[in-house]
């Protein structure tokens, strides 16, 4: 089980401030941020993983440049988030990703990995249902 912080799995310092971790997101997180994520969230599947949260060429570019753009590096942010309270709660990778990938039912059968990466306003609903597993209420 990997339990670190949205700043550590990153790749920066677990006590970076989130008004620090918006002015990297401003300034375009390293493209290492979002391969650390992938690796992480999806150790199998990782290109496949990684080309869903930035189409491939794109991501070719990117590593060129060796910066995401701040709309990408907001879905890194928004995921390393999601991810790490997952496998708070679940205590456990496996069933973190588990929980990310399957339907569920308070997002209108729509997989919260999915729902996270569309908008930011997924990111609340995800982890309202994280939350009330990790308290003990219906989810």
């Amino acid at each position: 089980m990997t339990l670190l912080s949205p700043m550590a799995l990153m790749g920066f310092d677990p006590a970076m401030s989130a008004v620090a971790l918006a002015a990297a997101v401003e300034q375009g997180l390293p493209v290492t941020a979002i391969e650390r994520v992938a690796r992480s969230i999806a150790p199998s599947d990782t290109n496949g993983f990684l080309f869903r949260m930035v189409p491939k060429a794109t991501l070719n570019r990117r590593r060129a440049d060796s910066r995401l753009s701040p709309e990408e590096g907001d879905k890194v942010a928004r995921l390393a988030s999601v991810w790490t309270l997952a496998v708070r709660v679940w205590k456990s990778d496996e069933a973190a990703r588990e929980f990310l990938f399957r339907p569920h039912a308070m997002l209108d059968g729509r997989r919260p990995v999915d729902v996270v990466m569309a908008t930011e306003l997924g990111r609340p609903l995800v982890e309202a249902i994280l939350g009330g597993l990790e308290h003990g209420t219906a989810a």
